[in-house]
């Protein structure tokens, strides 16, 4: 089974920061969602800002959420920062 999200940070660009329950900080990028059915209104900066975890998952008001396993496997390391110096930040 592949780790859970632990934390999000929208950025810009519809991309997601994610760090997940085991260490490990990602970047998944949303915008390939974008134009498919529900995910519309992630095109919507404001509403796209407001995404939070849940249950090791990232959900956003409207019950819009993305596969653990999705963003996981999808998503790249995050370049240039150790782990362990994302979470001193």
């Amino acid at each position: 089974m592949n780790p859970r999200v632990q934390a999000v940070v929208p950025e810009a660009d519809h991309r997601l920061r994610l760090t997940f329950t085991n260490g490990e900080t990602r970047v998944y990028d949303c915008t390939g969602l974008l134009a498919f059915g529900v995910f519309r209104e992630l095109q919507d900066a404001q509403y796209f800002q407001r995404v939070r975890v849940a249950l090791g998952t990232v959900v956003w008001p409207n019950e819009q959420d993305i596969c653990p396993d999705t963003l996981y496997l999808d998503s790249q390391p995050l370049a240039g920062v150790p782990d362990d110096e994302m979470h001193r930040r």
